[in-house]
C-alpha cells in the first residue's frame, strides 16, 4: 500500500480508504463488515471513513467495533456532520449546536476519544461559515478532533472557508470529498485547481461510479439480484449512470484494462489516483476478496496513451456538470 499526505498536511493515508455508505449497518452483516475492516487493516489501509447519518449512527458502531482490537494511533478516522439525525429543528445543519453534540454522539458511537478527520457532510446555507468554522476549531482545540474537512463543497464555498480560517486565525479544512470517478469529472473544472494551489486534498467517494465501472452491468441486460442498481433505494443515486450509453462505452474499458493486466475496478481507481491532488480514494466492500482486488491499484501508474484511450473510449458520457 502507498500513502500520500492528506492535502497540506503532515499526516499520511493510504492511497485506498475504506467507506461505509450504504453497507455497514444495512446491506452488509456485521460479520462481513468486521472481516473486510480487519482484511483492509492487515493490508495496509490505514483510512476508514464514515458518517453519524450513515444507517443512523449504525455504521459508526460497526465500525467503531471493527476497529477496537488495533492501536487508536494506528489507523485514521474520519467521520461526518451535516445531515439530520432527528426530527427536531436543530438536529441537522452546521450550526455550533449541531456540529458539537453530533461529535460527542459520533465519538461514542465510534468508542473513540477523538476522531482524525471531521468533515462537513454538505455546505450549510442557513449557518453562518463563521460559527460552523469556529465550532470546528474549538473541537480542535479540545482534542476531539485532529483535522477538519468538507464534502461536496463548491470552489468558492471552500475558498471563502480558507480565507475566513486565514481571518479568524482559526484552524483551515485539509480535504474535500467529491464523487469523483472516470465519468463523473465534475470537480476537475474549478474544484482541483483551487485545492491544489490551497493544499486541500481531495478524498474522494463512488470512485467506482457506483460499481458500473468495474463492469457487472452490461447493456441491453437487467442488473442481477443483490447489486447495488437492482435497489430501489439506490436509483436516485445511479440514474445519470444506467442507460445503454454508459454500459456501452464502459465495455469497451474491458481491452484496456486486460492489456494493462488490471481488473476494471483497479484501472478505475488507478485512474483517480492519478490526480495528485487525490490524497486517497474511498471504497465500499462486502467481502474481503474485493478489498484485496481494489488495494492492488495503489502504486498502479497508467501510461498516457492508456489515459488518452480512456478519455477517447468515455468521449460523449463524460459528465463536467
Amino acid at each position: 500500500m502507498e500513502y500520500r499526505r492528506l492535502g497540506g498536511s503532515g499526516v499520511k493515508v493510504s492511497e485506498i480508504s475504506l467507506g461505509s455508505w450504504l453497507t455497514y449497518g444495512g446491506s452488509v452483516a456485521e460479520e462481513q463488515a468486521t472481516a473486510c475492516v480487519s482484511r483492509a487493516y492487515e493490508i495496509g489501509i490505514n483510512f476508514f471513513d464514515t458518517a453519524n447519518v450513515y444507517m443512523r449512527g449504525a455504521a459508526e458502531e460497526i465500525v467503531g467495533r471493527a476497529l477496537r482490537d488495533f492501536e487508536r494511533d494506528s489507523y485514521f478516522l474520519a467521520t461526518k456532520v451535516y445531515f439530520p439525525m432527528g426530527e427536531g429543528p436543530n438536529d441537522r445543519g452546521l450550526s455550533r449546536k449541531h456540529i458539537t453534540e453530533q461529535c460527542h454522539a459520533s465519538l461514542r458511537r465510534l468508542g473513540v476519544d477523538y476522531v482524525d478527520l471531521y468533515q462537513c457532510h454538505r455546505y450549510d446555507e442557513t449557518t453562518p461559515l463563521e460559527e460552523t468554522l469556529r465550532a470546528l476549531d474549538d473541537l480542535i482545540r479540545q482534542g476531539k478532533v485532529l483535522y477538519i474537512g468538507v464534502s461536496e463543497w463548491t470552489a468558492d464555498q471552500i475558498s471563502d472557508a480558507l480565507r475566513i480560517a486565514k481571518e479568524m486565525n482559526l484552524d483551515r479544512i485539509v480535504s474535500n470529498q467529491p464523487r469523483y470517478n472516470m465519468i463523473q469529472r465534475k470537480i476537475e473544472g474549478e474544484v482541483i485547481p483551487l485545492c491544489e494551489r490551497e493544499g486541500v486534498g481531495q478524498v474522494v467517494f463512488s470512485p467506482l461510479a457506483q460499481g458500473v465501472l468495474t463492469g457487472k452491468y452490461h447493456p441491453g441486460e437487467a442488473p442481477e439480484e443483490g447489486t447495488r442498481a437492482a435497489d430501489p433505494d439506490n436509483n436516485r443515486f445511479m440514474q445519470q449512470l444506467m442507460n445503454e450509453e454508459v454500459l456501452s462505452a464502459v465495455d469497451g474499458l474491458r481491452s484496456v484494462a486486460s492489456e494493462a493486466g488490471l481488473s476494471m475496478p483497479q484501472l478505475a481507481l488507478s485512474w483517480v489516483l492519478r490526480q495528485e491532488d487525490v490524497s486517497s480514494a474511498i471504497i465500499g466492500a462486502s467481502r474481503p476478496e474485493q478489498v484485496d482486488d481494489n488495494a492492488a491499484a495503489s502504486g498502479v501508474e497508467l501510461s498516457a496513451d492508456m489515459i488518452s484511450e480512456i478519455d477517447h473510449l468515455l468521449e460523449g458520457v463524460t459528465q463536467f456538470d
